[in-house]
């Protein structure tokens, strides 16, 4: 533990022209104190580090001192390339290998280059998560990354509706979407690749068995057909609706933009007034029905005639709410002075 701590000071130092004692304690996530035995320790083993006297202070190499200690180990090397997605680093376990990395490179650097990591972290910041929600990492996230770090095969099981299954599975690579964490892993006894969400694993166990990975296997082309052929896969419903030309523009925020497109594109030409006649693919009506009211007055709904009649109460709803209002009459007693004293009267 000290030894490891010895060398990020060194590299720190290395990394930078002089850095105070409550800085290297702060990085090195010490004391003040133990920070000076670690600089008197480097210094008897060979290691110039200087202590600067004074309020403005510190500890500084002195000599042009590099250290050949600047190899990136397998973990840090991979975890570096990551190190633009904080938090899915720090979800998978891989913080500290993201750290170690990035300050291995900042002292191979040239002192022009060493504040590369800082601008770079300045202005860009990925966010994954959508709005309004607080994404869960999974518990069992580390031991599924892990896993696919090192090619191991895995026993799981999962949660399948009410039930749960087992499976053995060759984890192949994790993607987060949208605040989500899913595992792409490979059945065996089946010879097919499948998509897990890792929140509904139950139980992880890592085997000693390594499985040889298909070179032909690339993790972003995977993804993107099977988000297309899920997104596809859901749509098992039809909708016939007449759109305004208001309605057109704004159809792609409420489905899925592709669908949206290609119902557009195979609609027939606009009435006089503009409006145009589509067939929407869509997952149900109680879903089509949350999706098209946000077109509001800008879709008429054609069929099924279930999902009209829904519309047509809404419609009716709404009216009631906006009538023209009327302000209510006060009913409230008053008070009306007589000669024989107060009278009420409504």
């Amino acid at each position: 533990m000290r030894a490891a701590r010895l060398i990020k000071m060194v590299l720190l130092l290395q990394s930078r022209p002089s850095m105070t004692a409550a800085e290297l304690a702060r990085e090195l996530e010490v004391s003040e104190r133990t920070v000076t035995r670690d600089a008197q320790a480097l210094s008897e083993a060979g290691v110039p580090v200087y202590a600067d006297r004074g309020r403005a202070g510190g500890y500084r190499l002195i000599g042009g001192y590099r250290t050949r200690l600047t190899g990136l180990a397998r973990s840090e090397a991979e975890a570096l390339f990551l190190s633009g997605v904080p938090g899915a680093l720090r979800e998978m376990g891989l913080e500290d290998a993201a750290s170690a990395a990035r300050l291995k490179v900042s002292a191979a650097l040239l002192p022009s280059l060493r504040d590369a990591s800082r601008t770079a972290s300045q202005r860009f910041h990925l966010d994954a998560p959508g709005w309004f929600r607080e994404p869960e990492t999974p518990a069992l996230l580390p031991a599924v990354a892990d896993a696919v770090w090192d090619d191991r095969v895995v026993t799981a099981r999962y949660r399948r509706g009410e039930a749960e299954a087992e499976r053995s599975l060759e984890p192949y690579g994790l993607v987060l979407k949208a605040g989500v964490w899913y595992l792409c892993a490979r059945v065996p006894e089946q010879g097919s690749f499948r998509v897990y969400r890792i929140d509904r694993f139950t139980a992880v166990a890592a085997l000693d068995e390594r499985f040889t990975r298909d070179e032909d296997f690339a993790l972003p082309r995977f993804w993107e057909e099977r988000a297309r052929q899920f997104a596809r896969s859901i749509l098992r419903a039809e909708v016939v609706a007449r759109l305004s030309p208001d309605g057109v523009r704004r159809l792609q925020y409420a489905l899925d933009p592709e669908s949206a497109r290609e119902a557009l594109e195979a609609a027939g030409p606009a009435d006089g007034r503009g409006w145009v006649t589509v067939t929407l693919p869509v997952e149900s009506e109680d879903v089509a029905h949350t999706q098209l009211t946000a077109l509001g007055p800008e879709v008429e709904v054609l069929s099924p005639g279930t999902l009209r009649e829904r519309f047509a109460a809404d419609a009716a709803r709404l009216a009631e709410l906006y009538r023209p209002y009327r302000p209510q009459q006060n009913t409230a007693l008053q008070v009306r002075p007589t000669p024989a004293g107060p009278m009420l009267e409504p």
